[in-house]
């Protein structure tokens, strides 16, 4: 996906909150429901297709008293985590309004596995719910989040004869507009967008200047990459990326491992979102919320191996 359409992403997400939280938040406030529905609308797409899978799967386990689960329910959504509600976006959307809606859609947060329960968390998203309830723009917002217009997920929308009608939004794609709506909300509130963020351009010299002089070096091993600073995580899986192909290109094979630690609860519960929506739940394990972060990105690349 280029980027006029990723902006064009960022643009129709900055409108819903521009039309739907005008009179219920003040700008600053905005990003308070946005990122996270923005989050959720991403995890919902992704697990869609395995919904009915994951509720047998939960309806078997329950019935033969499994109490460890969350191996068999991951396995069963295909994803690092999983919902267990009955509930999509799609069915919250014509499941009612009102307080009907609000006790369907904590339902359908608290379905979620443990690892998407501390993104939420860190989002603080469940103190909004009532507020947004009260100002009945709870279902609105969910519709504008469904609307057929945009793709949110990994997957490519395609008409009738199987034509590409939307094309899929890969990881950086999501997480460069994360980046985008992160900078206008930072605008707003005349705060510096460039402590949160690095563009992606920026990053990929960086990631090329840190191993091109070890290129030599590089061995068939396991590495660690570290971000003491990681924000929304396009450092570490930028840097990644890079050592893969650097190692390929020798012959060698590499496994990598991410670690990062970030003091921003909203760009911590991004970066995690991130890393359990490319498959990796152990990664996003390794990624801490927390303060006395340096500021300054600091990856440890091992060369030599484990």
């Amino acid at each position: 996906m280029d980027q006029s359409q990723l902006k064009w992403i960022a643009d129709f997400i900055w409108n819903i909150a521009d039309d739907r939280l005008r009179d219920v938040y003040v700008r600053g406030k905005y990003r308070d429901a946005i990122l996270p529905f923005t989050v959720l609308r991403r995890l919902d797409a992704v697990l869609e297709s395995t919904k009915d899978a994951v509720l047998e799967r939960k309806r078997f386990l329950d019935q033969h008293r499994v109490l460890d689960q969350e191996g068999a329910l991951r396995m069963a959504a295909g994803q690092a985590f999983y919902n267990t509600s009955e509930f999509t976006l799609s069915r919250l959307s014509a499941s009612g309004q009102g307080q009907r809606l609000r006790d369907n859609f904590i339902a359908y947060l608290d379905g979620f596995s443990p690892n998407v329960q501390d993104i939420l968390h860190k989002f603080a998203f469940r103190d909004q719910i009532q507020k947004m309830v009260d100002a009945d723009i709870l279902g609105h917002l969910i519709a504008d989040f469904l609307n057929p217009e945009v793709n949110l997920s990994p997957l490519p929308v395609k008409d009738a004869d199987g034509r590409v009608k939307l094309p899929a939004l890969d990881n950086h794609g999501m997480g460069t507009v994360f980046e985008e709506l992160i900078r206008r909300f930072n605008e707003e509130n005349n705060e510096e967008a460039g402590e949160h963020f690095t563009p992606r351009d920026v990053v990929k010299l960086m990631a090329q200047l840190l191993f091109l002089p070890v290129a030599g070096q590089i061995e068939s091993s396991t590495y660690s990459l570290y971000d003491g600073s990681c924000g929304t995580g396009g450092m570490l899986t930028v840097a990644e990326e890079a050592l893969q192909e650097l190692a390929a290109s020798h012959g060698k094979e590499v496994s990598i491992h991410l670690f990062g630690q970030e003091i921003n609860p909203e760009t911590y519960a991004i970066c995690k979102a991130d890393l359990l929506l490319k498959g990796e739940g152990e990664e996003a394990e390794n990624i801490v919320g927390g303060a006395d972060c340096s500021g300054l990105m600091a990856m440890d690349t091992s060369i030599g191996g484990q």
